[in-house]
């Protein structure tokens, strides 16, 4: 068994360093020798990672992903700690609303969310037209306001954070200190809110990390406001003319950086973290129902209708206007942009075909999310039930592309498929959709390999022990014991995968084949000339086809499932009566009779 989980153990994790750490290393190495994946290499010291002082964009992209970075980690951190609080202490009925706004939120793309809030706020947005707001374009297209449209958007990861820290009751300190005279403002200061702080600071870091590495909202921006990022300068970097592979290895190099520093703090506050209150004794926080219901009730929904009425309803409205400038009037309404979607043929070169990017974009994400499930499967069994003995590296490899941005896995990509002696191997695979298809799945591979850790945690390995005493491989084991018993585990991560690949802007927008249309680049072209009823049309309905294709398999799964135990069932029962009417004496026939 040791031997055949090694085999297992190297096999995935090579795997996982081919398509998932080898873009990053090539990277980083490209910003210290540039043309080395080119066949040009040339050592010219560290001078170049040190001229992203002295080159304006170079310099603002840095400044400006920092101060957004640190301002959105602080604002949604705020956000999301206090409801988090507010949500493990009270029962209240808006209470499961909230929950599901923030999965909403987590799962979102965040350049559909981005172009939902610039159709609101921009010069000719709705809260111009349609509420007489003019002075909400100069508030939100700022520093300060984008700030707050991403911490609307980033708070759930801090949220989710906070809330599982909180759950575990802790009133016996506060029962103690307050038996010593302790006012409530001093436990909450002195008790509860030290044993939070870990989480707090590791909800911050979550928060930092998905604000530096996002792409969405500076490619939604880029429309009518100009702030460069790191990764969209990254983008302009690839898709200028001439292509400048030194500016974009330099720009990925800082945003690696970053990222690794937040990391650190990220590991810093795990292993600050106190589990000594969970002992024998721990229960679970009981939720009150409050005082003031009306009040939280009331906030709750004026919040979720910032966070997610504003951005979604606003491509709602556009989507069934006939001018979005106009007011929303019966007049004004159509559908006519819906119907756009399914026209046989555009003349219009600005918008893409719908039909064919949906098909495309489905299909690459079908793909990913089965081959991403079997990767993941299998090193959740390399990680729980061997004795491999590097699992500390293929625990790295399996989470890492959670943290590196697509944008910087995409120009990994390019460095390291993009040479030509490949060709020599028929693995010259830039530029096709194969490229793609293996790029979204090292981005899948870390949410199929965490949810099946969950479930595999929960099997015996007595039970697999037992099965290879009696001589089962490693792959008998797989089929027939742990794959029956994560059967549901497996749907969810299949899911999951799915749902995260199809929208994934950054890495279609780099690894784009020639001439292939994908969903993300029929939406953000259209937005990008101005088509914004056929960009919104196409958000709203693609959303509403992939969130109902998993609806369907999720419900035909648990029907199969169903039909499958009850079969199972069946059969023991017969197996149990016609090993009673043996053991009776009778004939096996008499029970068939």
């Amino acid at each position: 068994m040791k031997n055949s989980g090694t085999r297992w153990g190297v096999g995935v994790a090579l795997l996982l360093f081919i398509i998932i750490f080898l873009p990053l290393l090539a990277v980083l190495l490209n910003a210290i020798l540039p043309g080395l994946f080119f066949g040009n290499i040339q050592f010219q010291g560290f001078g170049l990672l040190g001229e992203i002082f002295h080159r304006p964009l170079w310099r603002q992209s840095l400044l400006n992903s920092v101060w957004l970075g640190i301002g959105t980690a602080l604002l949604g951190t705020l956000i999301g700690a206090s409801l988090a609080m507010v949500r493990a202490r009270w029962n209240f009925a808006s209470g499961r609303l909230l929950d599901a706004g923030v999965w909403l939120l987590l799962i979102a793309p965040s350049f559909m969310l981005a172009q939902g809030w610039v159709l609101f706020a921009g010069a000719d947005g709705l809260a111009s037209r349609l509420l007489g707001m003019n002075w909400v374009t100069a508030a939100l297209f700022q520093p300060s306001g984008l700030m707050v449209i991403m911490a609307l958007s980033k708070f759930p990861l801090a949220y989710l954070t906070v809330l599982a820290a909180t759950e575990w009751n802790v009133s016996q300190y506060g029962h103690a200190a307050r038996l010593n005279g302790a006012h409530p403002w001093t436990v909450w200061r002195t008790v509860e809110l030290p044993l939070a702080a870990p989480s707090i600071v590791a909800g911050a870091t979550l928060v930092f990390i998905d604000t530096v590495g996002d792409f969405g909202l500076p490619a939604a921006l880029s429309t009518v406001y100009r702030f460069p990022t790191l990764t969209y300068s990254i983008y302009s970097a690839i898709y200028q003319s001439p292509v400048r592979f030194d500016m974009a290895g330099v720009l990925a190099f800082y945003l690696v950086v970053l990222l690794a520093m937040a990391m650190t703090v990220l590991l810093w506050s795990l292993r600050r973290s106190r589990f000594d209150f969970l002992n024998a004794r721990a229960v679970r926080m009981i939720k009150v129902r409050p005082k003031s219901t009306l009040f939280l009730n009331g906030v709750t929904i004026v919040f979720l209708m910032m966070s997610i009425g504003i951005p979604v309803g606003s491509s709602l409205c556009v989507s069934l206007m006939k001018k979005a400038g106009n007011k929303l009037v019966w007049p004004n309404l159509t559908l006519d942009h819906y119907f756009s979607l399914f026209a046989a043929s555009s003349t219009d070169h600005k918008q893409l075909s719908f039909f064919e990017g949906m098909l495309h974009s489905l299909t690459i994400a079908a793909i990913a999310a089965g081959i991403s499930i079997i990767i993941g499967f299998i090193v959740a069994y390399v990680l729980t039930f061997t004795e491999f003995k590097m699992k500390g590296w293929l625990q790295l490899f399996s989470i890492i592309s959670l943290a590196v941005p697509g944008i910087v896995m995409g120009i990994g990509y390019i460095f390291v498929w993009n040479q030509k002696w490949l060709e020599t191997f028929n693995l010259h695979l830039y530029g096709s959709p194969s490229l793609l298809v293996i790029a979204v799945i090292a981005g899948a591979v870390p949410y199929a390999v965490r949810v099946q850790l969950g479930s595999f945690g929960t099997i015996s390995s007595s039970i697999l022990n037992a099965a290879a005493v009696q001589g089962a491989g490693t792959l008998a084991r797989m089929l027939h014991i742990v794959l029956p018993l994560v059967r549901r585990s497996l749907l969810l991560a299949v899911l999951t995968a799915f749902g995260t690949s199809v929208f994934d802007l950054a890495l279609t927008s780099m690894l784009q084949p020639a001439n292939y249309v994908l969903m993300p680049l029929v939406i953000d072209q259209a937005f990008e000339f101005g088509r914004y009823g056929y960009a919104t049309a196409a958000t709203v309905l693609s959303g509403g086809m992939v969130l109902l294709i998993i609806v369907l398999i999720q419900f035909t799964g648990e029907a199969i499932f169903k039909w499958s135990d009850r079969r199972e069932r069946n059969r023991t029962k017969i197996q149990e009566r016609h090993t009673h009417t043996v053991q009776q004496g009778g004939s096996p026939y008499e029970f068939n009779s």
